[in-house]
């Protein structure tokens, strides 16, 4: 029967690696939908990425912990039999899409809520997709005895970065997210079948497969510290891949190619390095390491000085190198196939331990993106322990440079980046606080108006003020005189304004309200409150009456709308689109229907386009389109004279006459010819299109 079982290669084994790379490719494409789903839902920052990378690398170490432990099993039969029930069970999970219930209903860190919603969305698929390329090999190396299970772990990876390349420019542009979970749950259906077919085949073979092992494969177990190192290295590669992440999206924007650019290079590092041995060059990639480090780090520092081209680049490249030494050094070090499901273990487990870092740990612990320079430390650390394992440091000698070269490299390159740890949690400031929604930054500085208060969101600055009177009152920033918010207010003057605004910073549109005015905040982080009522005085100092809501704009008006509340705003200002974080669903053409119900006749929208990666012009297009409205584009120049910023706001109201006799119809800068307008649903929405490295 063991004979018959063995049949040549490509004509009997095909299953084995047409099922784990429909398995790994199907592991990776359901992430970003997933976080093209979860994303708006909760605030559209960074962390909410973050925090699904983290529930996949739980999911994929139980995964893993499942297939080490069902193939350590006696008896191949038992394996198939309990592996075909979970098959069986995980289809309950189909269609993936989340339901509504999910949506947050406060403004508390939403992390817990987010792994139960993918736990409940997609735990049981996504739990026997993570399974099937160590349970796979296993079973591979237990039929195919003398054939290397290490390519199938390449081709593994190779699936996972041909669905990460896939989706950002064959789906996510193109097709609806409804469509992407349709396709999604068909492909998983097949790949049931193609599992199943593979453990059926098991079932059938000689229950003594398992036995048959050549004598040979006993070698002796990893140690202790050979564990220890396996751990170390991929708990290094993946707070690499979660810290980049986190820094290309909050400086440059969170959008699913960027996304997918860290996590593919990731992904690249392991089909490198576990296909061809000759593909990781211990010592070239030991001083790029050692070099990108420290320029990593710098590019950190100074991001917004720099060009989107050269930080994306230099994130990447560092991530490369870095993921590279890491990757390299656990190709080198793996154990006989009979402990293949141990290591898989522990580089899960690793992984998820640099995950819990980054998504958990790190903002309770860090005031600044801290965890970025450690990870690159942690990775030539291991570098060089990796060498010293090997007896390097005997051959440390001034006629050695083969060996001293990359030491020195990979000493230097974890220090430096230690360093600029320490250095940015020293930057001076009044205040700073971190949590799930990013990081906030209170500092002064002066001009020769005096001393000027500014509040960042990471590197982008969300409002300002003069601390000294007359100065004080001066609406600045986005808001200034000369901006389109401003105008408008301006030409709406009539009694008891009743003015909503999406998005808080530092309060400073408050400055332009009048007695018996009402300006209703809607603001998603708690701490932004907290800090515009401690540090800035727009808030207070306002004579209308300002009131803060807590949560999600939209969430927030839905319920406010559906308990009576209706037609009760004069304007509404949508001021979500300034930094890192780019809520979609506030553009939607669901939302834009939401806005004109809470609108009152011949009410007046405005959105907020300013943005340095995204031209969001075509979008603010798209929805006048849908609502019937006329709109204006109003663009201001920066003005140090009265501290203002370059600002761009789209204004758009059934009231034709209003735009006339206001006189802003006239002042309305000209539109982008290049790009017809987009209408953005919740059914289908892409950054992509929009998406404008040309602007810095």
């Amino acid at each position: 029967m063991i004979d018959s079982y063995r049949t040549p290669f490509m004509a009997r084994s095909l299953r084995f690696p047409l099922t784990i790379t429909l398995s790994a490719f199907l592991l990776f494409q359901v992430q970003p939908i997933m976080g093209r789903y979860v994303l708006p839902w909760f605030g559209g920052g960074p962390a909410v990425w973050t925090t699904c990378l983290l529930f996949f690398q739980i999911l994929l170490l139980a995964g893993y912990a499942y297939a080490h432990w069902l193939g350590s099993r006696p008896g191949v039969r038992l394996q198939s039999v309990v592996h075909l029930a979970l098959l069986a069970a995980s289809l309950a999970f189909l269609p993936i899409a989340p339901r509504e219930i999910w949506r947050p209903a406060s403004s508390s860190d939403p992390s817990g809520r987010i792994l139960l919603l993918l736990a409940a969305t997609v735990g049981g698929p996504y739990f026997l997709l993570s399974s099937t390329g160590p349970l796979l090999q296993r079973w591979f190396d237990l039929s195919k005895a003398g054939k290397s299970p290490w390519r199938l772990y390449a081709l593994s990876n190779l699936g996972s970065f041909a669905a990460l390349l896939s989706y950002p420019f064959a789906m996510e542009p193109f097709l609806r997210l409804h469509t992407e979970v349709t396709i999604w749950s068909v492909l998983y259906g097949g790949f049931v079948l193609a599992c199943g077919w593979t453990a059926w085949k098991l079932w059938q073979a000689d229950p003594a497969i398992a036995a048959a092992e050549p004598e040979d494969r006993a070698s002796a177990p990893p140690g202790w510290m050979t564990i220890l190192f396996w751990l170390a290295l991929s708990a290094a590669g993946s707070t690499l891949l979660l810290a980049t992440t986190n820094q290309i999206s909050q400086e440059i924007a969170v959008n699913p190619f960027l996304w997918v650019a860290p996590l593919a290079v990731y992904l690249l590092t392991f089909v490198l390095t576990f296909e061809r041995d000759h593909a990781y060059h211990r010592l070239g990639f030991a001083v790029a390491a050692g070099v990108l480090a420290p320029a990593g780090c710098i590019v950190q520092g100074a991001a917004i000085a720099l060009s989107l081209w050269l930080q994306l680049a230099t994130f990447l490249a560092a991530l490369f190198a870095t993921c590279m030494l890491c990757h390299g050094e656990l190709a080198r070090s793996r154990p006989s196939p009979r402990y293949l499901t141990t290591f898989y273990l522990t580089i899960a487990a690793g992984g998820v331990l640099g995950g819990v870092f980054v998504a958990l740990i790190a903002p309770h612990l860090f005031t600044e993106f801290s965890e970025y320079p450690i990870g690159l430390a942690l990775a030539c650390l291991c570098g060089f322990i990796g060498w010293a394992r090997e007896g390097a440091l005997r051959q440390w000698t001034s006629r050695n440079f083969a060996v001293r070269l990359p030491l020195m490299a990979l000493l230097i390159g974890g220090l430096t980046a230690l360093v600029a740890a320490g250095s940015a949690a020293n930057q001076p400031a009044l205040t700073k606080e971190r949590n799930f929604y990013g990081m906030l930054r209170v500092s002064e500085n002066i001009d020769y108006n005096g001393i000027k208060r500014e509040l960042k969101h990471g590197r982008i600055l969300h409002g300002s003020q003069y601390v000294k009177n007359p100065q004080r009152n001066w609406p600045t920033t986005y808001y200034g005189a000369h901006s389109g918010v401003a105008q408008t207010l301006q030409a709406l003057n009539r009694p008891a304004r009743k003015v909503a605004i999406v998005g808080l910073g530092a309060g400073t549109m408050a400055a332009w309200g009048h007695p018996g005015d009402t300006f209703r905040y809607y603001e998603l982080d708690p701490a932004v409150e907290s800090i515009a009522r401690t540090w800035f005085s727009y808030l207070n100092d306002s004579p209308a009456h300002v009131e803060v809501v807590l949560g999600d704009a939209r969430v927030q008006m839905q319920r406010e709308f559906e308990q009576g509340r209706s037609h009760d705003f004069d304007v509404i200002a949508v001021d979500a689109f300034t930094s890192d974080a780019i809520p979609i669903h506030l553009m939607t053409a669901e939302c834009a229907d939401l806005y004109a119900r809470r609108l009152a006749p011949g009410g007046v929208l405005l959105l907020h386009i300013s943005n340095i990666v995204l031209n969001l012009e075509p979008v603010a297009e798209g929805l006048a389109q849908h609502l019937g409205w006329k709109s204006a584009y109003l663009v201001s120049s920066a003005d140090s004279d009265t501290g203002e910023s370059a600002a761009k706001w789209f204004v758009m109201t059934p009231n034709a006459d209003f735009l006339e006799s206001s006189g802003l119809g006239r002042k309305s800068a000209p539109r982008d010819q290049e790009t017809p307008p987009i209408t953005w649903t919740d059914d289908f929405a892409s950054l992509w299109h929009v998406l404008d490295f040309r602007r810095k």
